[in-house]
């Protein structure tokens, strides 16, 4: 299941690499590059085929595996919550996140560890993986 269908990617495409495990620039690269869909080796991973064949894959026909994990997204914010949730500035001290295999994050932030005053208040995101919403969660 490919949750996004626009030309660009979204902030959240981890979300559906996570799920399907194709790897979605890398993908958008080789099919800009004029290799077809049925030959790129996360495709033919993902239905369960072997990666380095080059066979044909009917795209309308085959049904797709089904779903092993749940991916959970949150976006790291600067916002007040005394003040509505109003986006604000300031500096970080630290960001101290270690990813692993099933949780992984990346965060925006000047070299000066701060967050500009006329920036978006998101600086970061963090993904989850697990075999369902509870075990992401956790």
């Amino acid at each position: 299941y490919f949750l996004e269908l626009n030309p660009r990617l979204q902030v959240e495409h981890p979300v559906t690499e996570g799920i399907t495990g194709v790897n979605l620039p890398a993908t958008q690269l080789q099919i800009a590059m004029g290799i077809p869909l049925a030959n790129i080796p996360d495709i033919r991973r993902f239905f369960g085929l072997d990666p380095q064949d080059t066979g044909s894959i009917d795209f309308m026909t085959t049904d797709y595996p089904p779903i092993q994990y749940h991916v959970l997204a949150a976006r790291i914010t600067a916002e007040n919550p005394d003040e509505g949730l109003k986006p604000t500035s300031g500096k970080i001290n630290s960001i101290r996140f270690m990813s692993s295999g099933d949780c992984w994050g990346y965060f925006s932030v000047g070299l000066n560890g701060g967050i500009h005053e006329f920036a978006d208040s998101q600086f970061g995101h963090v993904f989850a993986r697990g075999k369902n919403r509870e075990e992401s969660r956790k």
